[in-house]
């Protein structure tokens, strides 16, 4: 069953769908959102279990693609571009191999379409073990999210999830602060979040593919996988950048997306 999900929508022209990545939300994007906005309809989405969409039970990339399409169907879009970076990117894969009538184009970052072993093993510990009904402050859950994982950086970006309740939905000695992620169902689910978008043909449309050059995630032996899935499938790579190229180089990253979205051939 598809979920409603969380969005925000800025600009005008071609609809632009983007997706965020694992234990993010729809602000993760905003930078580009911002610009891209002057030639785009951006529809940034917060995805199932996260931001502030709703929270389900099962996860996996059929039932995300299928919210995408969900919202698309809400929001009267026959066809739409899709930009999605690690999760999200394979999200946005998802979709164009499952409904590729309704995408026009894709742009994926820093991920390829290829199962992971774990990678965030500590922060899911970490996120486990925090009792949030001893937390007074961001400060307290930092010192206690600290003995999982070391970059400040990191911790950072994890505790932009944590929300403080309203005063008139807390209860006496009660937590003060909840997450918006669906901890549980993310933990419960990683497994399918770590496999490989599959569709039953490829997508034959438009793919780009942006990886940072000091990461990892997509490789050169993820190629043949690529052409197979996306034969029209080109990449590009931003230099000096990482995972969260689309945060480090937001100019570059954005100048790359708007040239391939603007390409009519």
């Amino acid at each position: 069953m598809t979920v409603d999900l969380n969005h925000r929508i800025t600009g005008e022209g071609a609809p632009l769908i983007l997706l965020h990545g694992l234990f993010g939300s729809l602000e993760n994007l905003g930078g580009i959102a911002r610009r891209l906005q002057d030639e785009w309809q951006i529809h940034a989405l917060d995805q199932r279990n996260h931001g502030s969409s709703p929270h389900t039970d099962t996860m996996d990339y059929p039932a995300m693609a299928a919210d995408v399409i969900a919202y698309m169907d809400n929001q009267g879009i026959d066809r739409a571009s899709i930009l999605g970076h690690s999760m999200g990117g394979k999200v946005a894969m998802q979709v164009a191999l499952q409904a590729p009538e309704r995408v026009e184009k894709i742009i994926v970052a820093d991920i390829a379409p290829v199962s992971y072993k774990p990678r965030h093993d500590e922060v899911l510990e970490g996120l486990k073990s925090i009792d949030l009904t001893g937390v007074r402050s961001r400060q307290d859950a930092d010192t206690l999210l600290a003995e999982f994982v070391e970059m400040p950086s990191t911790r950072q970006f994890l505790l932009k999830n944590l929300e403080r309740i309203p005063k008139e939905e807390q209860s006496e000695g009660g937590p003060t602060f909840r997450w918006r992620l669906n901890v549980p169902v993310i933990d419960a689910c990683y497994a399918n979040l770590a496999s490989a978008p599959e569709g039953p043909q490829a997508f034959e449309g438009p793919v780009l593919f942006i990886k940072g050059e000091e990461s990892a995630y997509i490789q050169e032996k993820h190629r043949d996988e690529i052409q197979r899935l996306f034969p029209a499938a080109e990449l590009r790579i931003i230099k000096g950048t990482g995972h969260w190229l689309h945060a480090e180089k937001a100019d570059s990253f954005a100048a790359l997306c708007r040239r391939f979205l603007a390409n009519d051939g």
